[in-house]
């Protein structure tokens, strides 16, 4: 291989890493520009160094080429992990995490010179975070609701309202709870707000979700909008 074409497979692999990583900065997500760049970069660099450590053996030996290859499919994984959180119902992270693993197959691909699959994967890639994210917004609009619940702070309240919305054949898919430093219920009790993000496949009417939430001992208002 000539010190050109190593160029240009190093330069490449940063270019497809970056196109992809552009459109997970704009959606301001954990692994971002940097990253992917970083990752493509590294994995073509295993792929040629792969490839160079056979050429000198060839014949010589019955050595496999894509041995180190095949530890860049599996070692990412860690990265993977590091990118997936979950925070109480939610986990998020996990497009960022098969992001990671698509564009270190991307970074291997040019690494082997096989540009023309990387370059038609890089295009797929973008077009698929892109598009299809902007289409499922679009189709769950209608059935993604928020639902504000101000209720007294008692243990085992959130697991109450949580499974009477579960009940209901809500999809819970986020939940924060701040504290109300301002009120308290007549009984003394600590109060705070709960904010659910819930996915609303059976499009039940708000005013059913108001009035089963409302029945769960404790809770003073719903709002859903």
């Amino acid at each position: 291989m000539t010190e050109g074409e190593l160029f240009l497979r190093l330069v490449l692999s940063c270019v497809l890493g970056g196109i992809i990583g552009y459109e997970r900065q704009s959606r301001r997500k954990s692994a971002g520009l940097r990253t992917n760049v970083l990752v493509c970069l590294g994995a073509c660099l295993i792929m040629v160094l792969s490839q160079a450590m056979y050429q000198q053996v060839e014949g010589l030996t019955n050595a496999d080429p894509a041995r180190l290859a095949a530890q860049v499919v599996s070692g990412i994984g860690f990265l993977g992990a590091g990118a997936i959180m979950k925070e109480g119902l939610t986990v998020t992270g996990l497009t960022t995490a098969a992001c990671l693993w698509v564009v270190a197959g991307v970074g291997l691909a040019v690494g082997g010179g096989f540009y023309s699959g990387a370059l038609i994967t890089t295009a797929l890639v973008f077009v698929t975070l892109g598009s299809l994210s902007r289409l499922d917004d679009w189709v769950d609009h209608e059935k993604n609701l928020s639902l504000t619940i101000h209720t007294v702070d008692r243990p085992g309240q959130l697991m109450r309202i949580s499974r009477c919305l579960e009940d209901l054949q809500l999809k819970v898919r986020g939940v924060k709870v701040k504290a109300d430093e301002d009120e308290a219920d007549e009984k003394d009790e600590r109060c705070m707000y709960i904010d659910f993000e819930i996915f609303n496949k059976q499009s039940v009417k708000s005013v059913m979700i108001v009035d089963a939430v409302r029945q769960i001992d404790g809770v003073i208002r719903v709002d859903v909008v």
